[in-house]
């Protein structure tokens, strides 16, 4: 009986205090984890050749007004002038530092792309540090910021192997293992801040997490507690250069795909769709009697394989391949996850129903936005009027050079706005060019006014604006009260 009301109490503690049953605690020690692994992560030391003036120099600013002065004073005065042997270059060499790891007994080598970008040179130093290998890049991916490396070796090499980064839950234990400022093998420890960060690219997926990173630890494996890899390490987030707990480390998920296919073609092969797209927002979606934001709204279809298929823009893209498209980020992922010539199922919803397109992807490296072979417009007086805080105009040729706008280009110019307007709230500015209202070409301001109008009377509170700036475009919803 007294064994049975402590088993009650013992589960009583765990409900109580919400923790799952299966919670992991931190380890009493990782010093066994750090010795499993750190014979396959690496020092990487690159050597590169840069061009060095000799001579005394005065310290000036570069882009200061005084630097063109100083350069064409020393030149003049200096004995043999510009052409003399002082006045040439000269060669120095210039080495950094970073990490990588080991993922094959052959030699194949990961670390991040800028720490081997450029180099002449590339130097690979061993846990065991009695031995140092000359590497060759078998390929790089800047989108993603990894290169595989290949190093010759008489033996098999210690390796480790790649996790999924996709079972990580906030507040797991990791462990990044480098070459911090060039101190050589280090250990650090912390647990997954976050998940699916995303700093600049089109495909991050970046781990982060509280180990301490820094330089040096650029290339190197972030470990679970079973040391696989989860993540490379790659960025931080500083003030100050040093580690202030707050590193990026790029996810397993995106990595181990991108790695099988440098160490297969030397070069990513990612599907294209051709499509330009942007989020869904609330307003969007109100002026566009949408029930949710879900989907890829698309602004822009270039020559490629959506326009092919039949693919307009104002379409939403719901469905890619039997997955759901939540956004723009979610679409961009999934097509350039999908192999380069599969064919596809895409589901759009157009005019307020959904259809199904087989599309068969392109490849995203070979894209090329190409102009098209549209004839040049008829000239046409233009028109000038003042709309929801937008002051516009029709266009003619005489607008467009004066604009510096090209001969295809079709819409109202903002000539000037309201800076308490929702539209420069929104992003407007003068030189844009509004090529749609309520989802139907305009090029004059009564075709515009005549939107607006079928908007209010149809009981919409907002009207959707195609705008276009530099060739690129991107829908505005405005509040027509």
């Amino acid at each position: 009986m007294r064994a049975f009301v402590g088993l009650i109490m013992a589960i009583a503690v765990v409900v109580a205090s919400g923790v799952r049953a299966d919670a992991r605690g931190a380890p009493d020690s990782f010093a066994d984890l750090a010795e499993q692994v750190s014979p396959a992560v690496v020092n990487i030391t690159t050597s590169t050749m840069v061009a060095q003036r000799t001579g005394n120099h005065p310290m000036v600013p570069e882009g200061s007004p005084f630097e063109d002065f100083f350069r064409d004073f020393l030149e003049r005065n200096r004995p043999g002038g510009p052409d003399s042997p002082d006045a040439q270059p000269r060669q120095r060499r210039s080495q950094a530092l970073g990490s990588g790891f080991v993922i094959s007994e052959d030699g194949f080598i990961v670390t991040n792309n800028h720490v081997i970008e450029g180099a002449d040179e590339i130097l690979i130093e061993f846990f065991d540090s009695d031995r140092e290998l000359p590497a060759k890049v078998i390929g790089t991916d800047p989108n993603t910021d990894i290169a595989v490396l290949k190093v010759e070796s008489d033996k098999p090499l210690p390796f480790v192997t790649f996790g999924n980064s996709d079972v990580m839950r906030v507040g797991d234990w990791v462990m990044a293992v480098g070459n911090p400022l060039g101190q050589g093998f280090s250990v650090s420890v912390g647990i997954v801040s976050q998940r699916n960060r995303e700093l600049s690219g089109a495909y991050d997926d970046y781990i982060q997490t509280d180990a301490a990173i820094n330089r040096g630890n650029s290339g190197g494996p972030l470990f679970n507690m079973k040391g696989e890899v989860v993540g490379v390490n790659t960025a931080i987030l500083s003030p100050n250069g040093g580690s202030i707990g707050i590193g990026f480390a790029m996810s397993s998920a995106v990595v181990k795909r991108v790695v099988d296919q440098l160490k297969e073609f030397g070069e990513t092969r990612r599907g294209w769709l051709g499509v330009r797209i942007q989020d869904i927002t609330d307003d969007i979606a109100e002026a566009m009697a949408l029930d949710n934001t879900n989907g890829a709204l698309i602004t822009d279809v270039p020559e490629g394989p959506a326009k092919e298929a039949g693919i307009l823009a104002n379409d939403i893209i719901l469905s890619f391949d039997g997955t759901e498209v939540t956004d723009t980020r979610e679409l961009v992922r999934i097509v350039g996850n999908a192999p380069v010539g599969k064919a596809v199922r895409v589901v759009i919803l157009r005019d307020g129903k959904t259809q199904t397109l087989k599309i068969t992807l392109g490849r995203r490296e070979d894209a090329s936005a190409a102009p098209g072979d549209t004839p040049d417009p008829e000239p046409s007086a233009p028109d000038e009027g003042k709309v929801l805080g937008m002051s516009l105009s029709e266009l003619d040729d005489m607008r467009r050079d004066e604009m510096g706008l090209g001969p295809n280009v079709e819409g109202l110019v903002v000539l000037d706005i309201d800076q308490d307007s929702e539209a420069f709230e929104k992003g407007v500015r003068a030189g844009d060019v509004v090529t749609e209202a309520g989802q139907q070409p305009v090029t004059s301001i009564k075709e515009l006014e005549a939107r607006l109008a079928n908007a209010k009377d149809g009981g919409r509170k907002s009207v959707l604006l195609l705008v276009r700036r530099d060739d690129n475009p991107r829908f505005v919803a405005l509040s027509l009260e």
